[in-house]
């Protein structure tokens, strides 16, 4: 088996992957991850996994390397990590009763070989009606400002949740293990 490498810094990410009992590494790309103009949702997420992993391509010959990207869609809008308390208030009182879905680019690039699969994986939350002081309580308890919606579904978030859909809940925390199970098994690794 080639040598696994995260292309991310992530520790979301980083966790999610060692559920796989896979030996990796990380490595943090160096990208520009801006959104182009009239560029679709879906086409920007699997772009950004594809040229993370692509980043690292050359440093790291002869290995598998995983990229992922992922960002929130609030009705018509691209919602990213909010960074500060105002910024996360903000999104969750816009999510309150509505639906968020999380669009996670996965990409698995053999470095040796050139072959990159990409997909984009959905995941919809249904949020609760959220009132003010139950926002507040939330945020200054586990301020999730590096988290794209302004929550850990993996922690005390789920607790904003009415419910959820989509083919992989680790694709909401970021990294889509049951897709790139799938990817890594093209790739020949046995898993488990």
């Amino acid at each position: 088996m080639l040598p696994l490498l995260l292309a991310s810094s992530s520790t979301y990410r980083r966790e999610l992957l060692a559920r796989l009992h896979l030996p990796f590494v990380c490595s943090s790309p160096d990208i520009d991850e801006s959104h182009r103009p009239g560029e679709p949702a879906i086409e920007l997420v699997k772009r950004l996994a594809e040229q993370k992993a692509r980043a690292l391509a050359d440093s790291h010959p002869g290995h598998l390397i995983i990229g992922s990207d992922q960002v929130a869609i609030l009705g018509e809008q691209i919602i990213g990590k909010p960074h500060t308390f105002e910024k996360a208030r903000e999104q969750l009182m816009a999510a309150s009763g509505a639906s968020v879905t999380f669009l996670t680019g996965l990409a698995l690039l053999n470095s040796q070989t050139g072959h990159c699969q990409v997909d984009c994986m959905p995941f919809t939350v249904h949020m609760r009606k959220l009132d003010p002081a139950r926002i507040e309580r939330y945020l200054r308890t586990e301020q999730p400002y590096d988290c794209a919606g302004s929550f850990k579904a993996e922690g005390l978030g789920v607790s904003l949740f009415q419910s959820t859909e989509g083919p992989d809940a680790t694709s909401l925390i970021g990294l889509p293990l049951i897709r790139l199970i799938d990817m890594l098994l093209a790739e020949g690794v046995q898993i488990p």
